[in-house]
């Protein structure tokens, strides 16, 4: 049977009018494979009301433990594909330690993290992605903290799978999306998206199509690292580190631009590419960065406990108790 969006849509979204949270759930209606075989897990944050609005299986569940609730559930149901929503403060903040060990185990899971720099539910304060200085109700003098950023963390914790979209692009957030799902183990989808109320402008660079022919670079495998509205800049190599060239002049032609490996084992240029932008000269690189295979969590529990129950005399707990001595009362 072939689903469409609309076999996915659910209640009616309580966000604010704007909110990013509504062009990702549109996307993701449209990315969906089967609705009978999917569980969409979150936490909590304006973000994690995500499951009510989604006609799968789902919970919507406690502060920064998504991770560990989707783990559990895709190790007990492998046959379940299970999408993990967080915010960047539910995923990074409390729940931080969960996300990199998500990532380290490679669990079978899609991992969505939408990043609009700020805790939105609960008013306005800094998060762990927001930028050093950062005004807001928690910090009115400005931060004095250094953000993470979500491609060090993954890749830090020998993540497999990274991708990065902008929430009003709706062609290149499915595309990602499509790929996690394609992607076996744990995949990192990054989704850049304003907060209208308290943080509005956060990704203004890249937020409408304009934005985007100019700040954004859309990487994909096996293709040549140009853009520009005219794809006339590319990204070489330079030392240890990237640069970016126009096409065409001091005699650069096409082929000396990088061409984009996202399946390399070796995340050095795919973690250069992830870092790029917010002001350093570079676009801001979204699509497919890292997409490398790596054995997984689930399978190799799975495999284990066959393994055992194979060499054991007993399989099950009935035949365990018959293992011993066995009285029988009268």
């Amino acid at each position: 049977m072939e689903y469409t969006a609309q076999d996915f849509k659910k209640g009616q979204p309580r966000w604010c009018p704007g909110c990013g949270d509504h062009f990702f759930l549109a996307s993701l209606h449209k990315a969906m494979a089967a609705p009978y075989n999917t569980a969409v897990i979150s936490g909590i944050g304006c973000s994690s009301r995500l499951p009510h609005y989604m006609a799968t299986y789902g919970m919507n569940t406690i502060h920064g433990r998504a991770a560990a609730i989707a783990t559990g559930c895709k190790v007990a149901n492998p046959d379940l594909t299970v999408w993990q929503v967080s915010g960047d403060g539910d995923g990074l903040a409390i729940g931080g330690n969960h996300f990199i060990h998500a990532n380290r185990r490679n669990i079978n899971l899609n991992m969505i993290l939408l990043n609009n720099r700020i805790y939105g539910l609960t008013k306005g304060q800094y998060s762990p992605t927001s930028p050093r200085g950062f005004v807001s109700k928690s910090s009115p003098y400005g931060t004095v903290e250094d953000p993470f950023r979500p491609a060090e963390l993954c890749f830090g914790a020998r993540g497999h799978f990274f991708a990065r979209a902008v929430a009003t692009d709706a062609p290149g957030t499915v595309d990602i999306l499509k790929a996690a799902y394609n992607h076996k183990g744990a995949s990192v989808c990054e989704i850049l998206q304003n907060c209208v109320i308290f943080n509005n402008g956060t990704h203004d660079a890249v937020y409408n199509k304009e934005g985007r022919a100019k700040n954004a670079i859309y990487v994909k495998h096996g293709e040549p690292l140009v853009f520009g509205e005219n794809n006339e800049f590319g990204l070489m190599q330079e030392g240890f580190g990237l640069k970016v060239v126009k096409i065409g002049e001091n005699g650069i032609t096409l082929k000396d631009i990088l061409v984009h490996d996202a399946h390399c084992q070796d995340n050095t240029l795919q973690l250069k590419l992830a870092l790029m932008g917010d002001g350093d000269g570079f676009p801001v690189a979204l699509g497919v960065i890292r997409d490398v295979e790596a054995p997984t969590y689930d399978d190799a529990v799975t495999a284990q406990i066959e393994e055992v129950k194979a060499a054991k005399k007993y399989h099950t707990f009935s035949e365990l108790l018959e293992t011993n001595d066995i009285w029988e009362v009268k």
